[in-house]
């Protein structure tokens, strides 16, 4: 079990200097709870699984490289705590990003679709060949389609499964990336952004970070903005052509299905469910279908 006393005993053995500062619970995430320290910093321990540790290892790696360039405010990670007698997995100390998950304030600033962009343009340059790759994000969209599936029956999406399936056919059938590597978020969806009065004010959780094909990352056009501001997300972003948003709306589907599936999960009070995310995961699908009619 992690509570502050824990939290407290780790830094004391590892980060001594950090220890006196004042620890609270923040949140618990997918693969790690948050923990903030002090006004400035919060510590992330993983709660389920060795993945979570593995992910932050891989944070710890990168993000201290990446975050210098980027314009919104990010977790970076400043120390990195060992596995111990006292808790058996790594787990980071990072800066504090304040906000609102956007899965509980959705960002509604029309100018948010300008920071996306810029944030995405920012991160999207050519990853070194040692940059970690992933098995379901940055590559084509193809061999997801069984996980498409599985995802789309656990969402129950009704009447619109079949043009959610007519728009994942396009999406596949976009000509694949062609430019070199770039480095990706991976996971850009409204629990991973945090908001302040309607405009984003920050983007955390790096865990799925990799390099690939662009278009996962530019999901974010219906996964993070109101409706209608992907026109202006991509015209700002300046460097995806047809293809590239083709694929970028089978991103979205299969995240917003995820979403939808979470949070109908947590509405049924089962483990891992999120009942935010349902609501996030539909206003994202509307978005999709609707840019993808063109209406």
């Amino acid at each position: 079990m992690i509570d502050d006393r824990l939290v407290r005993d780790l830094l004391r053995d590892q980060h001594p200097d950090l220890a006196d500062q004042d620890v609270r619970f923040a949140a618990t995430g997918w693969d790690n709870q948050l923990w903030r320290l002090g006004d400035a910093l919060a510590v992330r321990l993983p709660h389920a699984t060795e993945r979570g540790s593995s992910l932050l290892v891989k944070e710890h790696r990168w993000l201290p490289l990446l975050a210098p360039r980027l314009p919104l405010p990010v977790p970076t990670p400043v120390r990195i705590g060992r596995p111990s007698a006292r808790f058996p997995h790594h787990w980071t100390v990072v800066t504090w990003v304040p906000g609102d998950p956007a899965d509980r304030a959705p960002i509604s600033d029309r100018g948010a679709a300008d920071a996306v962009a810029g944030f995405l343009r920012a991160l999207h340059r050519e990853a070194p060949a040692d940059a970690p790759t992933s098995l379901n994000r940055g590559g084509p969209l193809g061999p997801l389609t069984p996980e498409f599936d599985g995802v789309l029956r656990a969402a129950d999406l009704g009447t619109s499964a079949g043009d959610v399936r007519q728009v994942w056919r396009d999406a596949v059938a976009a000509p694949r990336w062609g430019g070199p590597p770039v480095w990706l978020h991976g996971d850009l969806h409204p629990a991973n952004v945090v908001v302040s009065d309607g405009a984003l004010a920050g983007v955390i959780d790096f865990g799925e970070l990799c390099a690939g094909d662009p278009a996962t990352d530019l999901a974010a056009a219906w996964l993070l903005l109101p409706a209608g501001a992907d026109a202006r997300f991509f015209d700002a972003y300046g460097a995806a052509d047809e293809a590239v948003v083709r694929r970028a709306r089978g991103w979205a589907l299969l995240r917003a299905a995820v979403l939808i599936a979470v949070g109908d999960a947590g509405e049924r009070g089962l483990a891992g469910g999120k009942p935010t995310w349902g609501p996030a995961g539909r206003r994202a699908l509307d978005r999709v279908l609707a840019a993808a009619s063109g209406s």
